[in-house]
């Protein structure tokens, strides 16, 4: 099954680069806020329905299910359609579906509606790093980095917003209903700024990943595969070591992400000058040196160094992932950014799982170790991935 390389063709860039740089924007950080906002919920959801932990991991693996099915056909949904009508379709489905998920009473429903919040979260995922690309490529210069800095911006809004709400006894109906409409306002302020556009292609709409692009997948699943891991097992890890206490065991990932949201700011800045290859080599590196001196700190505060230097080097390799899907030719451009999406997004839930594992064979700090080695194929492989083809 062969597909020629996508032909871009912009029908309405009417609105302008920096219009259409605030629509990007307001799209990723619809997707932040809006994921942020459920994490706050779920305690009281459990409570709702009286269900057990058991129970309450299978409904919230359907928010993953319902984001992999998503992503894989939206690819070929943007490139017949374009980004902008599944980009509103997934963030106002977003915002809709999200105060249903505070009334719904049995489980059956709850799992309903966690897979199409999770479809509108994957699709939306998908389309707006297609519009991102697409943006980028009209721009002439970096911009992917800040893009997905304002998830991270998103994502701190929304739950800190949502958690002040459920503070002041606020009840969750009440609370996610403002937190809906600033969402589809968002949206709607995006829709007539988003480029209207079509990757036409002569060859089928779905095709597997291959050639380089499989190498971009892998890249991405390790970097996100890390990045779940931290969120559920770094606060284990230095609290096993006894560098810090269990109640501070969260300082780590909030340093890791701290520094990834900064280093993503100034990312486009830098990728300009330095350039990709630059950018992966050492952003790869910088990450891996951070887990070493993570994994041998005999301090908290060097271990907090460890997580800054796996963040600041982390930050920037996704982006470059995704400029470089964009600007491949072994495929549809369309189909590799939702190939790496729905492979990162993969690696991001199955990293915990995987880690788990691991620790149970060989232990925690082990565990860590293999991702250090993991993470070392990113500027390993920089060369490979950032060569003009």
């Amino acid at each position: 099954m062969s597909t020629r390389s996508t032909l871009f063709t912009s029908q309405a860039m009417a609105p302008g680069l920096p219009a259409a740089r605030l629509a990007t924007r307001l799209a990723f950080l619809v997707a932040g806020f809006g994921v942020a906002c459920w994490a706050p919920l779920v305690p009281f959801t459990k409570q709702r329905l009286g269900v057990d932990d058991g129970v309450l991991g299978l409904l919230l693996l359907c928010i993953g299910l319902g984001s992999v099915i998503a992503m894989v056909v939206t690819g070929a949904l943007s490139a017949r359609y374009g980004a902008k009508p599944v980009i509103v379709a997934g963030g106002s489905g977003l915002a809709v579906v999200l105060p249903l998920l505070t009334i719904v009473s049995t489980p059956l429903t709850l799992a309903i509606a966690l897979l199409a919040f999770g479809a509108f979260l994957g699709s939306l995922d998908v389309a707006m790093n297609i519009h991102a690309v697409d943006v980028e490529r009209a721009d002439g210069r970096p911009l992917m980095s800040g893009f997905h800095a304002l998830f991270s911006v998103g994502g701190f809004v929304g739950s800190t917003v949502m958690t002040f709400l459920l503070s002041l006894h606020v009840g969750t109906l009440a609370s996610t209903l403002p937190c809906a409409v600033l969402m589809l306002v968002a949206i709607a302020t995006a829709r007539s700024r988003l480029i209207v556009s079509t990757h036409a292609s002569n060859g089928p709409l779905f095709a597997w990943p291959r050639g380089i692009v499989l190498v971009l997948a892998g890249l991405a699943a390790i970097t996100f595969l890390v990045e779940g891991a931290l969120l559920d097992w770094s606060a284990l890890l230095i609290a096993g070591a006894g560098l810090v206490s269990a109640a501070q065991g969260g300082l780590g990932y909030m340093f890791f992400s701290i520094a990834m949201t900064v280093g993503r700011f100034g990312g486009d800045a830098l990728t300009a000058r330095v350039g990709d290859r630059v950018m992966m080599s050492w952003g790869g590196l910088l990450a891996t040196v951070g887990f070493a001196v993570l994994l041998t700190a005999p301090t908290a505060a060097l271990a907090m160094g460890g997580f800054v230097l796996i963040g600041l080097g982390a930050s920037n390799v996704v982006p470059v992932l995704f400029r470089r899907a964009g600007s491949q030719r072994a495929m549809p451009s369309t189909l590799a950014v939702a190939a790496i999406t729905t492979t990162g997004y993969a690696g991001h839930l199955a990293g915990p799982a995987g880690v788990g594992f691991m620790a149970k064979a060989l232990g925690l700090p082990t565990a860590f170790w293999v991702l250090a080695v993991m993470l070392s194929l990113v500027p390993a492989c920089a060369h490979l991935v950032t060569r003009e083809r």
